[in-house]
């Protein structure tokens, strides 16, 4: 296994997060060298300038977090994103269009956004504690479909979600490993043996905000 902190984005997406929140996980990703960071739209360029000689992704998130932005708006962000100098795209599927299994729809958009990414890893946050297995399934089979890189358990968001759970981070993994996506397990990662658990499960990247307790 890798070292655990190169399967960590330090994450910081909370609305009141002051700029001093900002510059303190940059910092920490430097110093533990963490694989990213994954930070809201706005910050991108802060994140990058910040990051310039670090060897730390940019992530950022798409339509977060509630994924019900129109198409259009997700893909215009997508491209924005990418022009400010992300890394990395995470975007939140449409979850309604999900469980009416509107399948043309989540699948083209989730074409339409890898294409903006411009040759950058897309994850779709499937948001797991709004779906049943079957749904967990579906979701994946459609990212694979649809040309995703990665597909990611939650948010983090939903209101009295578990977030990331092993046994739907397992289920994921062996739904996409044959196509060659990969598992990012995110929400509710606080400590070593969580992230233990999701790593054993499947997952190749973890997104937490309790990244420097993890590895410390």
């Amino acid at each position: 296994m890798e070292k655990l902190n190169k399967y960590i984005e330090h994450t910081l997406l909370k609305q009141d997060a002051s700029k001093a929140d900002l510059l303190r996980i940059f910092d920490e990703a430097k110093k533990y060298d963490f694989l990213g960071v994954c930070i809201n739209p706005c910050y991108v360029k802060l994140a990058k300038e910040n990051l310039k000689d670090a060897n730390v992704k940019v992530v950022t998130v798409i339509g977060f977090p509630l994924g019900a932005n129109k198409t259009e708006t997700k893909v215009f962000e997508t491209k924005e994103a990418v022009k400010d100098g992300a890394d990395e795209i995470d975007m939140v599927i449409n979850v309604t269009k999900l469980k009416d299994d509107e399948k043309d729809f989540v699948v083209n958009e989730i074409k339409e956004i890898k294409s903006a990414c411009n040759g950058h890893n897309l994850k779709v946050i499937i948001e797991t504690d709004l779906l049943t297995k079957d749904e967990i399934v579906r979701a994946c089979k459609y990212a694979i479909e649809g040309g995703a890189d990665f597909v990611k358990t939650s948010t983090g968001f939903v209101k009295g979600g578990v977030g990331a759970k092993a046994e739907d981070v397992k289920l994921m993994y062996d739904t996409v490993k044959d196509a060659g996506l990969k598992v990012k397990a995110s929400g509710g990662i606080r400590d070593k043996e969580a992230a233990l658990a999701m790593i054993n499960a499947g997952a190749s990247r973890l997104g937490t905000s309790s990244g420097v307790k993890i590895v410390s």
